[in-house]
């Protein structure tokens, strides 16, 4: 085994991991029923939501900047992490709405900072190996399931307050595991000197971006109102966490399997397939809800929509923003389509779920996937992502 690998911190990584994605296990599901219980509407519920979006527009690539240039990333991976513990913490003191928007963008705009930095540290541990990534992110997936699935169970027996202790328990982990990552040497590929600028300007960056900000707007109505959505149709708390589990579990079994993938099929083919699978998803989702089958099969293709498409997206930006540009490449990645583009998703769904209806919104997410098809089909080609890529970071975020 190579000496890197050796050395690699993989439990302190996993540990990270496995509780940032835990505090999203235990947030994104539950906390619009939550809002909901303190009787806001669904726009006050998209706005309020929106701002893990908002500031996910800015604030990874500020945080970017800052570590690329000082070439140091784990000091402001621990403050974002300290910070966005006590930003959480006001929701305890907060009710009316003015208060509720303050806390969450200034937990959200902390907590933002800290994921692409973690992505890249990590990736600067595996430098050559990076196809062991998956084996390390997987544990954030295990993170969301548990998260989700013991925050559904606990709820159907304790009163939604109580999953304002959940999240600030996953945060605190967050914390804790912050503080024990190590710094890695920046990997810097010899002779790379392309400014940001110039990379963005290509045509196949631009349209990839463009991509992502569409499927991440395709998302919004989901990642506030599906909770509430099944909650509306009469689904039980522990079978919307079910459901939710069933998604990361296809998620897992992506990961798992995204070498032998990418070996086989092309980053651009996985993504043109990705973006297909969202369009029939949501299309399932606000359309096939009576069903359980239905919303079963649509939650396998999470694996696609999510698993697969982040994947093959994440493995495009680490390729085309080499060496000191990768700290900005995955904060503008992180930047345009979960926050940009979750921004807009999140807004626009909290406007149509009282205006058009839940079967609407989640036909506009539809409408947002297939414009981000249209936008691969048409100008990320086969040489632009092909295997070499894939090989390279074959199992993505």
């Amino acid at each position: 085994m190579p000496a890197l690998l050796r050395n690699l911190p993989y439990w302190r990584l996993s540990g990270y991991y496995f509780f940032y994605f835990a505090f999203i296990g235990a947030f994104s599901p539950y906390f619009g029923l939550y809002l909901q219980s303190l009787s806001f509407s669904a726009w006050d519920i998209g706005l309020l939501m929106s701002q893990m979006q908002l500031m996910r527009l800015f604030g990874p690539y500020v945080w970017g900047a800052l570590a690329d240039r000082a070439a140091r990333r784990v000091p402001i991976v621990r403050l974002a992490a300290a910070a966005s513990l006590l930003g959480f913490a006001a929701f305890f003191l907060a009710s009316d709405f003015a208060a509720l928007l303050v806390a969450m963008a200034l937990m959200a705009f902390f907590w933002s900072a800290a994921l692409p930095l973690v992505e890249t540290i990590t990736f600067d541990h595996l430098r050559d190996e990076a196809a062991r990534y998956s084996r390390i992110r997987l544990w954030g997936s295990v993170g969301f399931v548990v998260a989700v699935m013991g925050t559904g169970a606990l709820l159907d027996f304790l009163p939604l307050p109580v999953l304002l202790w959940v999240c600030l328990a996953t945060l605190a982990g967050i914390l804790a595991c912050a503080m024990l990552v190590p710094e890695a040497p920046v990997h810097c590929a010899p002779g790379v000197a392309t400014p940001v600028g110039e990379i963005v300007r290509q045509p196949r960056v631009a349209a990839l971006l463009a991509a992502c900000f569409a499927m991440s707007a395709a998302h919004g109505a989901l990642y506030i109102f599906y909770s509430i959505h099944l909650a509306e149709h009469g689904y039980g708390k522990t079978l919307i966490g079910s459901l939710w589990s069933l998604g990361v579990l296809a998620e897992i079994a992506v990961f798992l399997g995204m070498s032998r993938l990418m070996r086989r099929f092309s980053l651009r083919a996985i993504l043109l397939a990705s973006f297909a699978a969202a369009v029939v998803r949501f299309l399932m989702i606000g359309w096939g809800v009576e069903s359980l089958a239905i919303i079963f099969v649509a939650q396998l293709l999470h694996g696609l929509t999510f698993g697969a498409y982040h994947a093959a997206a994440i493995a495009a930006v680490n390729r085309w923003f080499p060496g000191r540009c990768q700290g900005r490449g995955q904060a503008l990645y992180s930047s345009l389509s979960f926050g940009a583009g979750g921004l807009l998703g999140g807004l626009f769904s909290g406007w149509s779920w009282d205006a058009l209806g839940s079967a609407i919104t989640y036909g506009a997410s539809a409408a947002f996937a297939l414009v981000g098809l249209g936008l691969v089909w048409g100008w990320v080609r086969e040489d632009d992502v092909g295997a070499d890529a894939g090989s390279r970071v074959d199992e993505g975020a």
